[in-house]
């Protein structure tokens, strides 16, 4: 008498390879999303980096083209760091250089007066910014400069998202977080610290850099 031979699966062995197939989709799928969202989250922290990078050089290059005169007076440089003994918002203001025409559509010289500031997105409309609201980094740049008025000019967030603002004057033998006008010179060292807040994983994105005015400061 001859067995008969069965090439069919038992049901022990369709339920295995379902629980089985069912585990490597379940994984396969958990894998996927994490891949895209640390693909997601190094988007955004490169996208940081480099806003934070790019209006470090706005700023770098605006000061290393710092208007120079013999006289004093048609010089311009003050600011406050933040964490300064003052109730206002951090800021930089000074005379420069450039090319890059603050009106398109108006003739124009080549010293311009230029300002850095952190404030709100409200600023740009004149409004005061509120206590929570996220910090920006804007630019006002003005084709006419006069120390007699008060400041005007094209207003420009650069960066946002910005929590530190740090500014470090050196007379050469000192630091200081404030410039004034009746310091009567330039300094000879600006150290500027631009960076996000501290975010709830990993470091804050920072960027220093200092700029030297050896000449300009005897």
């Amino acid at each position: 008498m001859t067995a008969t031979r069965h090439n069919g699966f038992t049901l022990a062995e369709v339920l295995v390879a379902s629980t089985i197939s069912s585990f490597i989709a379940i994984v396969a799928v958990g894998a996927l999303n994490a891949v895209s969202h640390t693909a997601q989250t190094v988007g955004q922290a490169s996208e940081v980096h480099a806003e934070v990078r790019f209006a470090a050089r706005m700023l770098a290059q605006d000061l290393a083209n710092l208007y120079r005169d013999p006289n004093p007076q048609n010089v311009k440089l003050i600011g406050v760091s933040q964490g300064s003994e003052t109730t206002g918002p951090p800021f930089l203001s000074f005379y420069t250089v450039g090319r890059a025409k603050a009106r398109a559509d108006q003739p124009e010289g080549d010293v311009y007066e230029v300002e850095y500031f952190l404030g709100s997105r409200d600023a740009q409309q004149g409004a005061a910014s509120g206590p929570d609201e996220p910090m920006v980094l804007f630019r006002r740049l003005w084709p006419n400069p006069d120390k007699e008025r008060e400041p005007r000019g094209i207003l420009t967030p650069i960066a946002d998202n910005l929590a530190v603002f740090y500014i470090r004057f050196s007379d050469g033998q000192e630091w200081t977080g404030q410039w004034t006008e009746e310091m009567q010179a330039l300094p000879k060292l600006i150290e500027v610290t631009l960076g996000t807040a501290t975010p709830e994983k990993g470091d804050p994105v920072l960027d220093t850099f200092t700029i030297t005015f050896p000449r300009m400061a005897e």
